[in-house]
């Protein structure tokens, strides 16, 4: 992997986002390559107990990196990113390892619906979760539609999929989106206790609870994920898609037609 990097705490395997170049860990088709490749193999260790999910830099991951999305216009382009982004998002889901999540820095997107699949999440105080798809034009089809409502409801989930307003760590925790609160210089530390934690208890124990309870994360996924996604193919190919990077470009506010 190019900029995922892996080490080991005793029964904790740290998995560690630190994109060359990128303080803001920004997704393209290399780190997007590089999240896949990570939860397939996390599917195949068999030493650790349990995995740490961390970063480098100013935010976990600021999600798309608009550089790449022309790219993404091209013919040809958009159905592998579409099976790659949905076997990425089963492989999280079936690894058996439980997989804390250090937000260190703002979780934007497809970080975003990553922390939220996690198994639990500590969140630096001053880092804040958002959706922004809407935004620029397009679907939230990378698994906010399905992580979002089944931890606040569906007409919460709506509220911040429908706006692409941030939440706060404080109401992140208060709505039930994340495990735990920390100081911003503390919340590997604490996401690592907690991986201790769940590494120190019965291994068999802790991996089958984790897969049965994402049973149910995964009915959900079958239910949803297929569409969102094809819709969220659909509106890469829309006008008010392209209207949004212009408007991003320009440094101003985007005019939707609904085309």
């Amino acid at each position: 992997m190019k900029h995922i990097t892996l080490e080991r705490d005793g029964d904790v395997l740290l998995a560690i986002i630190d994109k060359e170049g990128d303080d803001l860990n920004r997704v393209d088709g290399d780190l997007h390559d590089d999240l896949a490749t990570l939860f397939r193999e996390l599917k195949l260790e068999r030493e650790a107990r349990a995995v740490l999910l961390t970063s480098r830099g100013k935010a976990f991951s600021a999600g798309g990196d608009f550089a790449w999305f022309p790219v993404l216009q091209e013919p040809g382009r958009l159905e592998p990113l579409r099976l790659d982004g949905k076997q990425l998002i089963w492989d999280l889901l079936d690894g058996h390892l439980p997989i804390v999540c250090a937000i260190g820095g703002h979780a934007v997107g497809l970080g975003a619906s990553i922390a939220l699949l996690c198994d639990a999440a500590v969140m630096a105080q001053s880092a804040t979760l958002v959706d922004p798809h809407v935004k620029v034009g397009i679907v939230a089809g990378d698994g906010g539609t399905v992580a979002w409502p089944l931890a606040v409801g569906p007409m919460l989930a709506k509220r911040y999929l429908m706006t692409g307003d941030p939440v706060s760590a404080d109401e992140a925790f208060r709505m039930g989106l994340i495990t735990e609160v920390a100081p911003d210089d503390e919340v590997e530390e604490r996401a690592l206790a907690f991986a201790r934690r769940l590494a120190a208890g019965a291994p068999l124990a802790v991996q089958y609870t984790k897969l049965a309870v994402n049973k149910l994360v995964k009915t959900a996924l079958n239910e949803a994920f297929d569409v969102a996604t094809a819709l969220e193919l659909v509106t890469f190919q829309s006008e008010d898609h392209q209207e949004a990077l212009a408007a991003i470009n320009e440094k101003r506010a985007p005019r939707f037609n609904g085309r």
